[in-house]
């Protein structure tokens, strides 16, 4: 048999709050950074349009034809199709899941100490890079709760004052810089035409970090 831990009533009053904690949580968020919380909607908002954005930094050659999988060799031969020559590949950076979280960090930063932001910022950085892998076909990816949490514990235990402006500046710089900047390198072996920095998988985790990790904290 199967028993609730909690009362029925109980359990269906918390399932119809899910959706009302979600939308408080953008603007307690903010006013834990100190920030004008009704900003807190719009920024995240903006965030989660502008994750649909790109923005082209970097083109190189490159030189190789697309891969195959079975189904695809199949219309191959019956066909004729010919699988295009991929010459070039394009580095971007994402709107909502680089620019405007960094944008956001780099106003925190001159508002806490700068050596408890890069420590913590270095924990989340490690953690992130231990636990991210670069997936041929998809990219880099990563338990998108892994960054937030981090990211408050780090900055509960080294910088209790300024615990939720340091989480959110190392969740942010610390995903960016390790699951994309520093697996760069492994990223390109990917043989993909495009990267985007703080997109795809990274996304998720910069994303919670802004509610997560400041609630947490």
């Amino acid at each position: 048999m199967f028993f609730l831990p909690v009362s029925l009533t109980l359990f269906i009053l918390f399932l119809l709050l899910i959706p009302v904690l979600f939308a408080v949580a953008p603007a307690l968020a903010f006013a834990k950074l100190g920030l004008n919380p009704l900003c807190g909607y719009g920024f995240f908002i903006v965030c989660l349009l502008g994750s649909s954005v790109n923005i082209p930094v970097h083109r190189e050659r490159i030189a190789y034809t697309a891969s195959m999988d079975d189904i695809t060799a199949l219309f191959h031969s019956l066909l004729g199709i010919r699988f295009p020559r991929i010459t070039e590949r394009v580095i971007a950076v994402n709107l909502g899941g680089a620019i405007f979280p960094g944008l956001l960090s780099l106003y925190l930063l001159w508002r806490v100490p700068l050596s408890l932001a890069l420590l913590a910022t270095a924990v989340t950085s490690t953690a992130a890079y231990a636990l991210s892998k670069p997936v041929k076909g998809v990219g880099v990816v990563m338990p998108a709760f892994v960054p937030p949490v981090v990211s408050a514990i780090a900055a509960v235990v080294i910088a209790r004052e300024h615990a939720p402006q340091v989480a959110y500046i190392s969740g942010v710089m610390g995903t960016l810089i390790g699951a994309d900047l520093l697996r760069l390198h492994q990223i390109k072996k990917l043989e993909a035409a495009f990267l985007s920095i703080g997109g795809a998988g990274v996304f998720d985790g910069i994303y919670l970090v802004g509610l997560v990790s400041v609630l947490l904290a």
